[in-house]
């Protein structure tokens, strides 16, 4: 999966607070399907007012979860750009308009899955950049993706899943940045393997103080 946008995005200051505002949102997400298109040739036409709605429905789905932030910030970040490619994937804001057909020669299996699912693909790369750049700010480093991400045959189960279940996406977005999917219950922040460990930690500390 192409990387290129994250530098972009590196570059908004205080990016994690800056993309739940609606005009960078927006604008983060538009600077990512035109990075698409310049590097695979993949152009894509951006509906306003369905972009808008993801915004919105994304920010709902964070306050009603927002209480686990604190718990294990690094996998939060990664929990909450799933959340965003779930509405993303569930109110499809982009449509591919035209394939020009090239693409590096070097990355025939990125430009492989792009065909496969170009709607997906730039949905998940924009949440994988965002990810990446957000913990670049925040940790100094970012996550490797595995190699699942890069795996056409990963693609075909993800997008015959995500297409019945947009939750599910989440899971996959776990899988491609090396955390534990939960595959039950992947849109429940309570049930992260991190979330849970940190959860049990904590409890354990209180109580190795009584």
């Amino acid at each position: 999966m192409d990387l290129t946008p994250k530098d972009k995005l590196s570059s908004i200051p205080d990016l994690r607070h800056r993309l739940r505002q609606l005009r960078w949102f927006s604008k983060a997400f538009r600077n990512n399907a035109e990075l698409v298109e310049a590097h695979f040739g993949f152009t894509y036409r951006v509906d306003e007012k369905l972009l808008n709605q993801v915004f919105f429905d994304w920010l709902a789905a964070i306050d009603a979860q927002d209480e686990s932030a604190a718990v294990d910030r690094a996998d939060y970040i990664v929990f909450v750009a799933g959340l965003a490619l779930r509405e993303l994937i569930r109110t499809k804001p982009a449509v591919m308009v035209s394939d020009a057909g090239k693409g590096r020669v070097d990355d025939q299996a990125t430009l492989e899955i792009v065909r496969f699912w170009p709607e997906g693909f730039l949905f998940t790369n924009f949440c994988v950049c965002a990810i990446a750049a957000v913990q670049e700010q925040e940790f100094g480093v970012s996550r490797d993706l595995e190699k699942a991400a890069s795996d056409l045959r990963v693609w075909w189960s993800y997008r015959e899943n995500a297409v019945e279940d947009p939750n599910i996406s989440i899971a996959f977005l776990d899988q491609f940045v090396g955390l534990e999917p939960n595959w039950l219950f992947p849109a429940m922040v309570q049930e992260r393997a991190a979330i849970k460990k940190a959860l049990s930690a904590s409890r354990e500390a209180v109580l190795g103080r009584l």
